[in-house]
């Protein structure tokens, strides 16, 4: 009679550049966590903020959610071209991410500036005037996590863009999962901030 030895893996079965992704996936998402958890209890405490979200362009943001989700879908093509080992699709794929990325930019530039241009700042100096500095602080977070988010697609971006060199010479090609994990958690967090600060007024 045989037996059959089933060998459980453990954490040193897990590649290290996959485990070093995970761990930075695991320290955004405890700062974005921050932030957001602040957010809610400002947004429960003070209903000025609702007031202040009402400012916030709700079809600019969905656009940029569907920008986003629509570039997990070419993050996810690229892997899948990188494990065919199809590099001509990896490029394609990358590229089309990248774009997106890049779009994503362009349209919170746009909102940027028609908020500016509306008095809405970091510090919002016409609010304070008015004895509105509780509305003020909305758009000092509002800019501190939309800034930083933006900061993480600009990142994601580049690391892409030194993975899609490689890749499009067949080197290094298990980096294409591993700049496509950064991406997801890029959009993961652009998902939980669209409705906090556009969806719900």
């Amino acid at each position: 009679m045989s037996t059959t030895t089933i060998s459980i893996p453990s954490i040193k079965d897990v590649p290290q550049g996959r485990l070093g992704v995970w761990v930075l996936i695991a320290g955004e998402l405890i700062i974005f966590g921050g932030l957001i958890a602040c957010y809610i209890l400002y947004r429960l405490r003070y209903p000025e903020w609702g007031e202040q979200a009402a400012h916030t362009s709700t079809p600019l943001g969905a656009l940029n959610t569907i920008v986003l989700l629509t570039s997990s879908f070419t993050v996810v093509m690229s892997h899948t071209a990188s494990i065919k080992k199809q590099l001509n699709k990896i490029v394609l794929w990358m590229s089309a991410t990248i774009g997106l990325g890049l779009m994503f930019l362009v349209v919170k530039s746009i909102e940027y500036t028609n908020e500016i241009s509306h008095g809405f700042t970091l510090t919002s100096p016409s609010l304070v005037a008015k004895g509105e500095s509780v509305g003020a602080n909305f758009w000092s977070f509002y800019y501190l996590a939309t800034g930083l988010h933006a900061l993480h697609v600009i990142v994601g971006m580049l690391i892409l863009f030194i993975v899609m060199m490689g890749a499009r010479k067949g080197k290094n090609l298990h980096r294409v999962e591993l700049g496509g994990m950064y991406w997801h958690m890029v959009d993961i967090i652009w998902i939980f901030l669209f409705p906090l600060l556009y969806l719900a007024k």
